[in-house]
Protein backbone atom coordinates (compact mmCIF):
# COMPACT_ATOMS: atom_id res chain seq x y z
CA UNK A 1 0.00 0.00 0.00
CA UNK A 2 1.55 3.27 -1.16
CA UNK A 3 0.41 6.17 1.02
CA UNK A 4 3.04 8.58 -0.28
CA UNK A 5 1.67 12.04 -1.02
CA UNK A 6 1.53 13.03 -4.65
CA UNK A 7 3.12 16.28 -5.79
CA UNK A 8 -0.34 17.80 -6.19
CA UNK A 9 -1.38 16.73 -2.69
CA UNK A 10 1.81 18.14 -1.18
CA UNK A 11 1.28 21.44 -2.99
CA UNK A 12 -2.28 21.73 -1.66
CA UNK A 13 -1.18 20.77 1.85
CA UNK A 14 1.64 23.31 1.84
CA UNK A 15 -0.76 26.02 0.65
CA UNK A 16 -3.31 25.26 3.36
CA UNK A 17 -0.61 24.96 6.04
CA UNK A 18 0.79 28.38 5.13
CA UNK A 19 -2.70 29.89 5.15
CA UNK A 20 -3.45 28.55 8.64
CA UNK A 21 -0.13 29.68 10.10
CA UNK A 22 0.11 33.08 8.44
CA UNK A 23 -3.53 34.15 8.19
CA UNK A 24 -5.57 32.33 10.84
CA UNK A 25 -3.29 31.95 13.88
CA UNK A 26 -2.26 35.63 14.02
CA UNK A 27 -5.92 36.71 14.11
CA UNK A 28 -6.57 34.53 17.16
CA UNK A 29 -4.18 36.60 19.26
CA UNK A 30 -6.82 39.34 19.36
CA UNK A 31 -9.90 37.11 19.65
CA UNK A 32 -11.64 35.81 22.74
CA UNK A 33 -10.22 32.34 23.59
CA UNK A 34 -13.64 30.82 22.87
CA UNK A 35 -14.33 32.80 19.70
CA UNK A 36 -16.20 30.85 17.06
CA UNK A 37 -16.31 33.48 14.29
CA UNK A 38 -14.11 36.17 12.79
CA UNK A 39 -15.21 39.76 12.36
CA UNK A 40 -17.02 40.28 9.02
CA UNK A 41 -14.13 42.14 7.40
CA UNK A 42 -11.62 39.37 8.06
CA UNK A 43 -14.12 36.70 7.10
CA UNK A 44 -14.81 38.33 3.74
CA UNK A 45 -11.11 38.90 3.06
CA UNK A 46 -10.10 35.32 3.85
CA UNK A 47 -12.92 33.76 1.84
CA UNK A 48 -11.88 35.89 -1.13
CA UNK A 49 -8.30 34.63 -0.74
CA UNK A 50 -9.43 31.01 -0.67
CA UNK A 51 -11.64 31.47 -3.72
CA UNK A 52 -8.71 33.07 -5.55
CA UNK A 53 -6.64 29.98 -4.70
CA UNK A 54 -9.37 27.76 -6.19
CA UNK A 55 -9.81 25.90 -2.89
CA UNK A 56 -13.27 27.01 -1.84
CA UNK A 57 -15.76 24.19 -1.10
CA UNK A 58 -13.12 21.54 -1.80
CA UNK A 59 -15.52 18.63 -1.44
CA UNK A 60 -17.90 19.97 -4.09
CA UNK A 61 -17.86 17.68 -7.18
CA UNK A 62 -16.50 19.06 -10.43
CA UNK A 63 -19.85 18.56 -12.17
CA UNK A 64 -21.38 21.02 -9.70
CA UNK A 65 -18.68 23.62 -10.24
CA UNK A 66 -16.35 22.64 -7.42
CA UNK A 67 -12.71 21.48 -7.34
CA UNK A 68 -13.77 17.90 -6.54
CA UNK A 69 -10.94 17.14 -4.12
CA UNK A 70 -10.87 13.40 -3.39
CA UNK A 71 -11.51 11.97 0.08
CA UNK A 72 -7.87 10.98 0.68
CA UNK A 73 -6.68 14.54 0.07
CA UNK A 74 -9.56 15.96 2.12
CA UNK A 75 -8.58 13.67 4.97
CA UNK A 76 -5.04 15.03 4.84
CA UNK A 77 -6.34 18.59 4.69
CA UNK A 78 -8.71 18.09 7.64
CA UNK A 79 -5.60 17.57 9.76
CA UNK A 80 -4.01 20.76 8.44
CA UNK A 81 -7.07 23.02 8.71
CA UNK A 82 -7.67 22.26 12.39
CA UNK A 83 -4.21 23.35 13.54
CA UNK A 84 -5.31 26.48 15.41
CA UNK A 85 -7.22 27.32 18.57
CA UNK A 86 -10.74 27.07 17.11
CA UNK A 87 -9.77 24.48 14.54
CA UNK A 88 -11.63 21.46 15.87
CA UNK A 89 -15.14 22.85 15.37
CA UNK A 90 -14.44 25.96 13.30
CA UNK A 91 -11.53 25.00 11.01
CA UNK A 92 -10.14 28.16 9.43
CA UNK A 93 -13.32 29.82 10.73
CA UNK A 94 -15.15 28.61 7.63
CA UNK A 95 -12.89 30.44 5.18
CA UNK A 96 -12.69 27.33 2.98
CA UNK A 97 -16.46 27.10 2.82
CA UNK A 98 -18.48 23.97 3.38
CA UNK A 99 -19.78 21.62 0.76
CA UNK A 100 -23.50 20.83 0.73
CA UNK A 101 -24.71 17.81 2.70
CA UNK A 102 -23.99 14.79 0.52
CA UNK A 103 -27.59 13.68 0.85
CA UNK A 104 -28.69 16.57 -1.40
CA UNK A 105 -26.96 15.04 -4.41
CA UNK A 106 -29.56 12.25 -4.17
CA UNK A 107 -32.41 14.71 -4.59
CA UNK A 108 -34.71 15.19 -7.55
CA UNK A 109 -34.04 17.94 -10.08
CA UNK A 110 -36.66 20.11 -8.36
CA UNK A 111 -35.09 19.50 -4.95
CA UNK A 112 -31.65 20.37 -6.28
CA UNK A 113 -32.98 23.64 -7.68
CA UNK A 114 -34.64 24.54 -4.39
CA UNK A 115 -31.94 23.38 -1.97
CA UNK A 116 -28.66 22.10 -3.44
CA UNK A 117 -27.77 24.96 -5.76
CA UNK A 118 -28.67 27.72 -3.27
CA UNK A 119 -26.40 25.99 -0.70
CA UNK A 120 -23.58 25.91 -3.25
CA UNK A 121 -24.07 29.62 -3.92
CA UNK A 122 -24.11 30.38 -0.20
CA UNK A 123 -27.72 31.56 -0.28
CA UNK A 124 -29.06 28.84 2.02
CA UNK A 125 -27.76 26.86 4.96
CA UNK A 126 -28.86 23.45 6.19
CA UNK A 127 -28.92 21.40 9.38
CA UNK A 128 -28.91 17.64 9.91
CA UNK A 129 -31.69 16.23 12.11
CA UNK A 130 -31.07 12.62 13.13
CA UNK A 131 -30.49 12.27 16.90
CA UNK A 132 -33.36 12.49 19.37
CA UNK A 133 -33.70 12.84 23.16
CA UNK A 134 -34.58 9.13 23.23
CA UNK A 135 -31.09 8.24 21.99
CA UNK A 136 -28.65 8.86 19.16
CA UNK A 137 -26.48 5.74 19.03
CA UNK A 138 -29.25 3.48 17.73
CA UNK A 139 -31.25 5.60 15.27
CA UNK A 140 -32.77 2.52 13.61
CA UNK A 141 -34.84 1.99 16.77
CA UNK A 142 -34.61 5.20 18.80
CA UNK A 143 -36.23 7.56 16.28
CA UNK A 144 -39.69 8.41 17.63
CA UNK A 145 -40.46 11.43 15.48
CA UNK A 146 -43.51 10.15 13.64
CA UNK A 147 -44.79 10.92 10.17
CA UNK A 148 -48.35 9.98 9.13
CA UNK A 149 -49.44 10.13 5.51
CA UNK A 150 -52.40 12.40 4.81
CA UNK A 151 -53.12 12.57 1.10
CA UNK A 152 -50.21 14.26 -0.65
CA UNK A 153 -48.67 15.36 2.64
CA UNK A 154 -47.14 13.94 5.79
CA UNK A 155 -48.04 15.21 9.25
CA UNK A 156 -44.96 15.08 11.47
CA UNK A 157 -44.78 15.22 15.26
CA UNK A 158 -41.76 14.78 17.51
CA UNK A 159 -38.40 16.44 18.00
CA UNK A 160 -34.65 16.35 17.49
CA UNK A 161 -31.65 17.10 19.70
CA UNK A 162 -27.97 18.08 19.18
CA UNK A 163 -28.61 19.88 15.89
CA UNK A 164 -25.84 22.35 15.01
CA UNK A 165 -26.95 25.54 13.30
CA UNK A 166 -30.68 24.75 13.17
CA UNK A 167 -31.49 28.15 14.67
CA UNK A 168 -29.90 29.95 11.72
CA UNK A 169 -30.55 27.40 8.95
CA UNK A 170 -33.02 27.77 6.11
CA UNK A 171 -33.89 24.10 5.95
CA UNK A 172 -32.85 20.73 7.30
CA UNK A 173 -32.75 17.04 6.46
CA UNK A 174 -34.98 15.45 9.08
CA UNK A 175 -35.26 11.70 9.66
CA UNK A 176 -38.76 10.52 10.51
CA UNK A 177 -40.33 7.16 11.31
CA UNK A 178 -42.97 6.67 8.65
CA UNK A 179 -43.63 2.96 9.28
CA UNK A 180 -43.74 1.90 12.95
CA UNK A 181 -43.81 -1.80 12.02
CA UNK A 182 -40.29 -1.69 10.59
CA UNK A 183 -36.90 -0.81 11.97
CA UNK A 184 -34.39 0.88 9.71
CA UNK A 185 -36.64 0.34 6.67
CA UNK A 186 -39.32 2.44 8.35
CA UNK A 187 -37.29 5.67 8.43
CA UNK A 188 -37.65 8.36 5.77
CA UNK A 189 -35.64 11.53 5.15
CA UNK A 190 -37.57 14.77 4.58
CA UNK A 191 -36.42 18.18 3.40
CA UNK A 192 -37.95 20.59 5.91
CA UNK A 193 -37.96 24.38 5.61
CA UNK A 194 -37.43 26.04 8.98
CA UNK A 195 -40.30 28.48 8.37
CA UNK A 196 -42.78 25.60 8.10
CA UNK A 197 -45.72 25.98 10.54
CA UNK A 198 -45.18 23.61 13.45
CA UNK A 199 -41.38 23.79 13.28
CA UNK A 200 -39.81 25.32 16.36
CA UNK A 201 -36.33 25.69 17.80
CA UNK A 202 -37.22 24.71 21.33
CA UNK A 203 -33.98 25.67 23.06
CA UNK A 204 -30.26 26.20 22.67
CA UNK A 205 -28.19 23.46 24.30
CA UNK A 206 -24.81 24.48 25.73
CA UNK A 207 -22.10 21.82 25.56
CA UNK A 208 -18.35 21.54 26.27
CA UNK A 209 -17.41 23.87 23.46
CA UNK A 210 -17.57 27.48 22.41
CA UNK A 211 -20.66 26.91 20.29
CA UNK A 212 -24.05 25.40 21.08
CA UNK A 213 -26.50 22.93 19.62
CA UNK A 214 -30.28 23.08 19.44
CA UNK A 215 -33.33 21.08 20.38
CA UNK A 216 -36.20 21.09 17.90
CA UNK A 217 -39.88 20.29 18.17
CA UNK A 218 -42.36 19.45 15.41
CA UNK A 219 -46.06 19.91 16.13
CA UNK A 220 -48.49 18.81 13.40
CA UNK A 221 -45.89 19.94 10.88
CA UNK A 222 -47.25 19.27 7.40
CA UNK A 223 -44.67 18.39 4.74
CA UNK A 224 -45.52 17.60 1.09
CA UNK A 225 -44.79 14.06 -0.09
CA UNK A 226 -42.53 15.62 -2.76
CA UNK A 227 -40.18 16.71 0.04
CA UNK A 228 -39.04 13.13 0.66
CA UNK A 229 -35.31 12.87 -0.04
CA UNK A 230 -34.49 9.62 -1.76
CA UNK A 231 -37.04 6.87 -1.29
CA UNK A 232 -39.74 6.40 1.31
CA UNK A 233 -38.24 4.10 3.93
CA UNK A 234 -34.74 4.68 2.61
CA UNK A 235 -33.68 7.33 5.10
CA UNK A 236 -31.53 5.15 7.32
CA UNK A 237 -29.47 3.78 4.43
CA UNK A 238 -29.03 7.34 3.15
CA UNK A 239 -27.76 8.56 6.52
CA UNK A 240 -25.61 5.53 7.27
CA UNK A 241 -23.58 5.73 4.07
CA UNK A 242 -22.91 9.44 4.47
CA UNK A 243 -21.98 9.12 8.14
CA UNK A 244 -19.44 6.40 7.35
CA UNK A 245 -17.75 8.70 4.81
CA UNK A 246 -17.85 11.74 7.08
CA UNK A 247 -16.26 9.93 10.00
CA UNK A 248 -12.93 9.80 8.18
CA UNK A 249 -12.12 13.53 7.82
CA UNK A 250 -13.94 14.06 11.15
CA UNK A 251 -11.41 11.74 12.74
CA UNK A 252 -8.45 13.30 10.95
CA UNK A 253 -9.37 16.78 12.18
CA UNK A 254 -8.66 15.58 15.73
CA UNK A 255 -5.06 14.93 14.70
CA UNK A 256 -4.62 18.57 13.70
CA UNK A 257 -5.02 19.96 17.21
CA UNK A 258 -2.81 17.12 18.48
CA UNK A 259 -0.07 18.07 16.02
CA UNK A 260 -0.20 21.72 17.06
CA UNK A 261 -0.25 20.78 20.75
CA UNK A 262 2.82 18.58 20.24
CA UNK A 263 4.64 21.45 18.52
CA UNK A 264 3.92 23.73 21.47
CA UNK A 265 4.94 21.07 23.99
CA UNK A 266 8.27 20.38 22.28
CA UNK A 267 9.06 24.08 22.10
CA UNK A 268 8.14 24.56 25.77
CA UNK A 269 10.14 21.53 26.90
CA UNK A 270 13.25 22.94 25.25
CA UNK A 271 13.02 26.39 26.83
CA UNK A 272 11.51 25.68 30.25
CA UNK A 273 14.22 25.12 32.88
CA UNK A 274 13.60 23.39 36.22
CA UNK A 275 16.21 22.40 38.79
CA UNK A 276 18.92 23.68 36.46
CA UNK A 277 17.95 21.67 33.37
CA UNK A 278 15.47 22.01 30.48
CA UNK A 279 12.35 19.89 30.73
CA UNK A 280 13.48 18.24 27.49
CA UNK A 281 16.25 16.50 29.45
CA UNK A 282 13.75 14.78 31.74
CA UNK A 283 12.97 11.20 30.79
CA UNK A 284 9.35 11.56 31.94
CA UNK A 285 8.86 14.44 29.49
CA UNK A 286 10.67 12.63 26.68
CA UNK A 287 8.44 9.60 27.06
CA UNK A 288 5.28 11.70 26.98
CA UNK A 289 6.40 13.34 23.75
CA UNK A 290 7.26 9.96 22.24
CA UNK A 291 3.89 8.53 23.28
CA UNK A 292 2.24 11.53 21.63
CA UNK A 293 4.04 10.80 18.39
CA UNK A 294 3.10 7.12 18.49
CA UNK A 295 -0.57 8.02 19.04
CA UNK A 296 -0.60 10.54 16.21
CA UNK A 297 1.26 8.50 13.62
CA UNK A 298 -0.74 5.34 14.26
CA UNK A 299 -4.03 7.22 14.01
CA UNK A 300 -2.96 9.07 10.87
CA UNK A 301 -2.21 5.87 8.94
CA UNK A 302 -5.48 4.27 10.02
CA UNK A 303 -7.44 7.34 8.84
CA UNK A 304 -5.63 7.41 5.51
CA UNK A 305 -6.19 3.69 5.02
CA UNK A 306 -9.93 4.18 5.56
CA UNK A 307 -9.94 7.09 3.10
CA UNK A 308 -8.02 5.11 0.49
CA UNK A 309 -10.44 2.19 0.76
CA UNK A 310 -13.41 4.51 0.37
CA UNK A 311 -11.81 6.15 -2.65
CA UNK A 312 -11.18 2.77 -4.32
CA UNK A 313 -14.81 1.82 -3.80
CA UNK A 314 -13.95 -0.98 -1.38
CA UNK A 315 -15.73 -1.81 1.86
CA UNK A 316 -14.51 0.67 4.48
CA UNK A 317 -17.04 0.67 7.30
CA UNK A 318 -14.74 -1.21 9.67
CA UNK A 319 -11.78 1.07 8.88
CA UNK A 320 -13.92 4.20 9.16
CA UNK A 321 -15.08 3.19 12.64
CA UNK A 322 -11.52 2.33 13.64
CA UNK A 323 -10.24 5.70 12.44
CA UNK A 324 -12.96 7.55 14.33
CA UNK A 325 -12.25 5.57 17.50
CA UNK A 326 -8.46 5.83 17.38
CA UNK A 327 -8.13 9.46 16.30
CA UNK A 328 -10.60 10.86 18.80
CA UNK A 329 -9.20 8.94 21.76
CA UNK A 330 -5.56 9.47 20.77
CA UNK A 331 -6.05 13.22 20.37
CA UNK A 332 -7.48 13.39 23.88
CA UNK A 333 -4.42 11.64 25.28
CA UNK A 334 -2.05 13.93 23.39
CA UNK A 335 -3.79 17.10 24.59
CA UNK A 336 -3.77 15.79 28.16
CA UNK A 337 -0.03 15.04 28.09
CA UNK A 338 0.76 18.42 26.55
CA UNK A 339 -1.18 20.16 29.30
CA UNK A 340 0.80 18.17 31.86
CA UNK A 341 4.09 19.19 30.24
CA UNK A 342 3.06 22.85 30.40
CA UNK A 343 2.05 22.57 34.05
CA UNK A 344 -0.05 25.47 35.31
CA UNK A 345 0.34 27.31 32.02
CA UNK A 346 -1.44 24.43 30.32
CA UNK A 347 -4.62 25.33 32.20
CA UNK A 348 -4.53 29.03 31.31
CA UNK A 349 -6.95 30.65 28.89
CA UNK A 350 -3.94 32.28 27.25
CA UNK A 351 -3.06 28.90 25.79
CA UNK A 352 -5.31 26.83 23.51
CA UNK A 353 -5.05 23.57 25.47
CA UNK A 354 -8.02 24.01 27.79
CA UNK A 355 -10.33 24.72 24.85
CA UNK A 356 -8.99 21.70 22.96
CA UNK A 357 -9.33 19.59 26.11
CA UNK A 358 -13.03 20.44 26.40
CA UNK A 359 -13.86 20.15 22.73
CA UNK A 360 -11.93 16.98 21.90
CA UNK A 361 -13.84 15.22 24.69
CA UNK A 362 -17.00 15.62 22.62
CA UNK A 363 -15.45 13.73 19.72
CA UNK A 364 -15.67 10.46 21.65
CA UNK A 365 -19.46 10.97 21.64
CA UNK A 366 -20.31 12.79 18.40
CA UNK A 367 -20.67 10.91 15.10
CA UNK A 368 -21.08 7.67 17.02
CA UNK A 369 -19.57 6.95 20.44
CA UNK A 370 -16.36 4.99 20.93
CA UNK A 371 -18.44 2.11 22.21
CA UNK A 372 -20.68 2.13 19.14
CA UNK A 373 -17.63 2.08 16.86
CA UNK A 374 -16.46 -1.05 18.67
CA UNK A 375 -19.90 -2.60 18.20
CA UNK A 376 -19.81 -1.81 14.48
CA UNK A 377 -16.36 -3.37 14.11
CA UNK A 378 -17.33 -6.42 16.18
CA UNK A 379 -20.36 -7.03 13.97
CA UNK A 380 -18.16 -6.94 10.90
CA UNK A 381 -15.66 -9.32 12.46
CA UNK A 382 -18.38 -11.74 13.55
CA UNK A 383 -20.51 -11.18 10.46
CA UNK A 384 -23.67 -10.48 12.46
CA UNK A 385 -26.45 -8.02 11.67
CA UNK A 386 -27.58 -5.23 13.93
CA UNK A 387 -31.24 -6.22 13.52
CA UNK A 388 -34.03 -4.71 11.48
Amino acid sequence: MDMQRTEEQQLIIDTVRKFIREEIRPLEADLDPDAYELNPEDDERLRAMVKEMGMYQMGLPVEYGGPGVDIVTRTMLAEEMSQHRAGLYAPAYGAFGSSPPEHLYKGTDEQKEKYLYPVIRGEKHAFFGLSEPSGGSDPARSIRTRGVRDGDSWVINGGKLWNSGADTADFGIVYVRTDPTKGRQGITAFLVDTDTPGFRVQRLVQVLRSHYTTELSFTDMRIPHSQILGEEGGGFALANDTLAHNRIPYASACLGIAVYAQELAIEWAKQRVTFGEPLANRQAIQWMLVDNEIDMRTSRWIALDAAARAQRGESFRFESSMAKLLCTEAAGRVIDRCMQIHGGLGMAKDMPFERWYREVRIRRIGEGTSEIQRVVMARDLLNVRSGS
